[in-house]
């Protein structure tokens, strides 16, 4: 599966969720991490915490599981697929930590081939 039909089928997943505020980064030029980040806000622990079961319950129908989760029952949750790392939190931390406009406004990494 492309990054792309990985990034798809997070935000279906997400949304079917009600989860709210999706954004994808395209992060290829920034870091080798990754290429796409998908970050998405719920309006609860609970909410946050279903958003990332149905995320990876989606993906695992396609036989793709996440590399390692963080943050279960922490209001944050980090799966990394790879290639698409995506974070679903409550809207009090994704203010705080700003993850998009650390992510669009740091400069393209020069080691980096485009």
């Amino acid at each position: 599966m492309t990054p792309q039909e990985k990034v798809e089928k997070i935000i279906e997943a997400a949304d079917d969720m009600k989860a709210e505020q999706i954004e994808t980064l395209d992060v290829r030029a920034k870091t080798s991490i990754a290429e796409f980040f998908i970050v998405c806000s719920g309006n609860s622990d609970r909410h946050v915490q279903s958003i990332a079961e149905r995320v990876a319950e989606k993906l695992e129908i396609s036989r793709i599981k996440p590399i390692r989760t963080e943050g279960e029952r922490s209001g944050w949750v980090l799966q990394d697929y790879g290639d698409v790392v995506f974070h679903v939190m409550r809207e009090e931390q994704r203010q705080f930590y700003d993850l998009e406009t650390l992510w669009n406004t740091m400069a393209p990494d020069p080691n980096l081939k485009a």
